[in-house]
């Protein structure tokens, strides 16, 4: 068999090395006996474009896309989904047969998967969610929640207007909230989102203020190190349900490699502890 029939895949950044992409599928390729690869690949800024169309020429069947380049692959896309469109990035490629590129984004999926992995009884329609952050992925999170059905939205950021340029393109369900005022609507939230590198190993805890969470909140972190921060630790104490950022990046990985390679991969124990070393 010759290298071009073998499915090849890959993540594309600058820099690359941070990724945990590569660990995640090379997993599960070796756990289904896939006959594939997938490698990582920094991509200079200055070739971007004539880097990515050259992929699929190389036998390439998809990549994942990481910083910087989520939201500028839609330029070279030549087919967008809907909610990669509509999120303004993408994290996933698939090459078709015709050589053309197909971006979307699945990082809101993994978010909503991850959860319900856990939970399956929860749906984002049960009550209001309040929101922590503005960046690219409360984007996809916001997204991903009105999708399930969310009737309302509590938006805060540090920086007020990228939270009101977020309602502006999501609609009216968010309503958008100063930072430090926030708190005042956490006693009525079904759902606590952290959405923000606040926790973060290196960096500040969250300066929110928690006491009025209320048990059985679901408390969602996207961060992952560590695996249990400040912000779950306390949910986990007063009994909120409580949800970490590790399989969202677990979930997100697997319409991709189903994709791909043509197997369908779940969350593991093992995987999980693969990712965390």
């Amino acid at each position: 068999m010759s290298l071009s029939q073998i499915p090849v895949a890959a993540v594309l950044g600058h820099p690359i090395n941070h990724s945990k992409s590569p660990r995640l599928h090379n997993f599960w390729l070796s756990k289904f006996g896939v006959n594939g690869y997938y490698i990582p690949l920094d991509i200079n800024p200055r070739n971007f474009e004539k880097h990515i169309r050259s992929l699929p020429q190389l036998g390439f069947v998809g990549a994942n896309v990481t910083i910087p380049y989520k939201e500028k692959i839609l330029k070279v896309a030549d087919k967008i989904s809907d909610r990669a469109a509509i999120i303004g990035a993408a994290n996933t490629l698939t090459f078709l047969s015709d050589g053309k590129i197909y971006a979307d984004n699945t990082d809101g999926y993994g978010f909503i998967q991850n959860i319900k992995s856990r939970y399956n009884d929860w749906t984002a329609k049960d009550g209001m969610s309040v929101v922590f952050g503005a960046g690219g992925a409360s984007r996809a999170i916001l997204g991903a929640l009105i999708d399930d059905g969310a009737n309302e939205i509590v938006l805060a950021n540090r920086t007020r207007s990228r939270a009101d340029q977020l309602r502006s393109d999501f609609g009216a369900k968010i309503k958008v909230v100063d930072w430090m005022k926030v708190q005042n609507y956490l006693d009525d939230a079904a759902n606590l989102i952290n959405t923000t590198s606040l926790g973060m190993v290196g960096k500040a805890d969250l300066p929110i203020p928690l006491d009025k969470l209320k048990k059985n909140t679901l408390v969602a972190d996207i961060v992952y190190t560590p695996l249990k921060t400040p912000l779950l630790a306390y949910a986990s104490e007063i009994g909120c349900r409580t949800v970490d950022g590790l399989g969202m990046l677990i979930y997100q990985a697997i319409p991709g490699f189903e994709r791909w390679f043509g197997v369908k991969p779940a969350d593991s124990l093992d995987l999980r502890k693969l990712l965390l070393k």
